[in-house]
């Protein structure tokens, strides 16, 4: 019998993660928009289209999002990408949990552009497609939580590296979680 993976990897409560989300909330909606897209695309991204190279559904969403904030789509546009195409991309891809996490975290990373939460989806499921992308499917709880916890540090990293100190428009961010 196949051990049951977990979509998604991390800890909402670990003391890193509430760390994270609370330098989210420090930045703007058009910080943590480009942190998120940027992230999927350089870390979450390749690992879908090392799996799926034929299929550009995560990619298109993510552009879709950069194209709502620059102000070139109306929302309705991303919305039906983000839901029709890389979700279902993700929906189709239950025998490969790594594109599977990665398609998913794509999806949040796009979605933020509607709603700030989704952030931390991007971490969740970011982590998951790193951890099996990186390790595989057979390893310990503890080995994918230690991957979880890396990535928990380098998206934090990567924030840390684009914050505007002392933002006079911070996020306010109902997380909900």
């Amino acid at each position: 019998m196949t051990k049951k993976l977990r979509k998604m990897l991390g800890d909402v409560n670990a003391p890193s993660t509430i760390a994270l989300m609370r330098l989210i909330d420090t930045q703007s909606k058009v910080t943590i928009c480009k942190w998120c897209m940027d992230y999927a695309e350089v870390r979450v991204l390749p690992i879908f289209e090392k799996r799926c190279p034929n299929d550009a559904r995560p990619r298109n969403a993510l552009n879709a999002a950069r194209d709502y904030l620059e102000g070139k789509v109306k929302f309705p546009v991303v919305k039906n990408i983000i839901l029709n195409e890389c979700h279902a991309a993700a929906r189709e891809l239950e025998d490969n949990p790594a594109a599977q996490a990665a398609a998913r975290a794509c999806g949040q990373g796009s979605a933020v552009v509607h709603t700030l939460s989704h952030s931390i989806g991007l971490y969740f499921y970011g982590a998951a497609a790193i951890a099996y992308d990186r390790v595989g499917l057979n390893e310990t709880a503890e080995v994918y939580e230690k991957i979880a916890e890396e990535v928990c540090a380098d998206m934090t990293a990567a924030l840390q590296a684009i914050a505007v100190e002392d933002e006079p428009n911070p996020a306010k961010i109902k997380w909900g979680c």
